[in-house]
């Protein structure tokens, strides 16, 4: 099985190398990895800890152990690594303790046989997924301990095919795994996985930081008026589609931030809504915000901010099996709606239990959540998501208490 997996990295590599003229996340990839070892540093340190974050989600869940970890210890070298380009390319806009940032090659023995050994971690965490079998046994097999932090697995994962197959093999190099929830804990024990904690989520840890660290923002502020806003994060056209009928209706305050900024979508997107409306990018002093009902957010930075000027919010990706994060939302006491496709998120499965979410279907499911909340007082049910955001802080400082063993 090792070699089929070989095989498959391999092929994987040509197939990037093909599209790439032609998809622009596969030329990224393939750029962000040329030259790869001939561009790193010499880094003289030998306490490296080495975080693997697929992407930007997986960097915000790490936030919050890597910051303790240099609290507890400035002589930590923190090392990351991404798989895409996304979180590459963004990670520099959260305020972060990082000391060195790159790609991961692709998980060939000889690219996790080069990388281990020029870097030499001393400990290696693996954010949520991606287990990356040769880099996880080329680090196993020079010392290094491996640690896998807000993790969540599925009864169909491959890992759990047998107890003796590659995939379970590749899980037992572990030392610890972080788990974000029960279900998780029993699957690894079906395979004999036993050294597990079940931590919760770092990212409750992670939006209750960046509370604290609010940065105001005038121009949301004077949109808001005063009046309830219903705030739409990173929507996907499968969304959009079911929100125009709500978002069109007069006098409703929303927020939108699209995924896709890209001109041609923001234009699709103006194209749809017969109210008043503005793009955040083209406000000036002068500009009358107090009679405009929507605000498009056609910039990168602004959204998690924006949550604190809502009053309610609807979370994309739910029609794509892609959930953003509902979190940032829940942190400033938010009710939420999202679409059906959320299984692999506990966190929208606790939310849905709790009463605080609820999922939709189609336009008049969101039409109905949002006269509703436009039309009553939602103090209680805010108190309720503050409240249950709050029971699930302290992921973050479990796992560097295992880690450290203090």
């Amino acid at each position: 099985m090792h070699l089929i997996y070989n095989i498959g990295i391999y092929l994987y590599e040509i197939i990037i190398t093909i599209i790439s003229p032609f998809n622009i996340k596969a030329k990224k990839w393939k750029v962000g990895r040329k030259d790869f070892f001939v561009k790193l540093p010499q880094i003289d340190c030998s306490n490296i800890h080495w975080f693997h974050c697929a992407s930007l989600g997986e960097f915000d869940q790490a936030l919050p152990v890597m910051n303790l970890l240099k609290e507890k210890d400035s002589s930590i070298f923190i090392l990351v690594t991404f798989f895409s380009p996304s979180g590459f390319e963004h990670y520099h806009k959260r305020k972060h303790r990082a000391d060195f940032v790159c790609y991961l090659p692709s998980d060939s023995p000889k690219n996790a046989k080069r990388f281990i050994n020029h870097f030499s971690p001393k400990k290696v965490y693996f954010v949520k997924y991606e287990f990356w079998a040769n880099y996880i046994f080329e680090a196993k097999k020079k010392g290094a301990e491996l640690y896998s932090i807000s993790a969540v697995f599925r009864e169909n994962q491959h890992f759990f095919k047998s107890e003796n197959n590659f995939f379970a093999k590749t899980l037992k190099q572990f030392d610890h795994f972080f788990v974000q929830n029960k279900k998780s804990e029993e699957l690894l024990q079906t395979i004999n996985i036993n050294n597990i904690s079940i931590t919760g989520d770092t990212r409750f840890d992670r939006v209750i930081e960046n509370k604290q660290n609010l940065t105001l923002n005038p121009v949301i502020e004077k949109f808001k008026n005063n009046k309830k806003v219903w705030v739409i994060g990173s929507s996907w056209p499968e969304d959009e589609a079911i929100l125009w009928k709500s978002i069109n209706l007069t006098n409703y305050k929303v927020i939108i931030a699209p995924h896709d900024i890209s001109e041609k979508h923001i234009n699709q997107i103006n194209s749809n809504i017969s109210t008043s409306s503005i793009r955040y990018s083209k406000i000036q002093d002068d500009t009358n915000l107090t009679n405009t009902n929507v605000l498009i957010l056609d910039t990168i930075g602004h959204l998690a901010n924006a949550y604190h000027y809502g009053d309610f919010a609807y979370i994309g990706g739910g029609f794509k099996g892609s959930l953003h994060n509902i979190l940032e939302p829940a942190v400033f006491g938010l009710p939420i709606l999202f679409g059906p496709k959320h299984v692999k998120f506990p966190e929208a499965s606790l939310f849905l239990e709790k009463g605080i979410a609820y999922q939709v279907e189609n336009s008049k499911d969101v039409l109905k959540w949002i006269k509703k909340w436009y039309n009553e007082d939602l103090t209680a049910i805010k108190s309720k998501v503050k409240s249950i955001v709050d029971e699930n802080k302290g992921a973050s400082t479990k796992i560097t208490h295992h880690i450290l063993k203090q």
